[in-house]
């Protein structure tokens, strides 16, 4: 069976998401024999790629929210994410454009160590407060993951994936998704959102069920 995820790097909801799903795979006795495909998706693809923006300052303009009401937010979302055995730390989080990330993303998925760098990606971001926007430290978490730098290098000074991250882009608006992360089971089953590990538990076995 596969599964394909799509979801965003900067997505605080897909990082528990992701978290939630594997605990879920753990608990079903075929969870080895699911394949797992990362899909590309941007939260905000008009965000610059030549500089960033404190994400709490992002949240007030796109929300409409006060600083106050957004810092508020940031504190639920790490207390929501501590309760699932994550720690984020959210305060004076910068927000920038994920492009870059996504097409390495796409490397990643063809060396099989697409796993491994999304998990990168994603502890980087929210529990280190490192940086998923430059090239510098874009290919300081690759190569953490297994990839080999000289093919980092390639790709960030190329448009290579490019064509790749478009296509999941444009296969997420085919199936509606308006929002991440969102999970396709099989391609026939969809759930949206970071649900709890149960939900996940259930629909995997739904969809395991309708396979054998």
């Amino acid at each position: 069976m596969r599964v394909e995820i799509w979801s965003d790097v900067v997505c605080p909801w897909c990082y528990l998401g992701k978290r939630r799903f594997e605990n879920a795979l753990a608990q079903v006795p075929f969870g080895t024999e699911v394949e797992v495909v990362h899909r590309s998706f941007q939260l905000d693809p008009s965000a610059p790629t030549d500089h960033t923006v404190e994400t709490k300052k992002m949240l007030a303009t796109k929300y409409g929210m006060s600083p106050e009401r957004a810092d508020a937010v940031q504190r639920e979302m790490e207390e929501r994410a501590a309760a699932d055995g994550l720690e984020y730390h959210l305060d004076g989080q910068e927000f920038g454009n994920t492009f870059t990330a996504h097409r390495l993303l796409q490397l990643a998925r063809e060396r099989g160590r697409q796993s491994e760098l999304i998990e990168a990606m994603y502890r980087a971001y929210f529990t280190e407060q490192q940086s998923v926007f430059d090239d510098a430290s874009l290919t300081a978490l690759a190569v953490e993951a297994g990839l080999e730098a000289a093919e980092v290098s390639a790709v960030l000074n190329s448009d290579q994936f490019t064509d790749a991250v478009e296509a999941d882009i444009e296969q997420a608006r085919e199936y509606g998704i308006s929002g991440v992360p969102f999970y396709v089971l099989d391609g026939k089953y969809g759930v949206s959102g970071a649900q709890s590990t149960d939900v996940f538990v259930q629909a995997l076995e739904q969809a395991h069920a309708a396979a054998v």
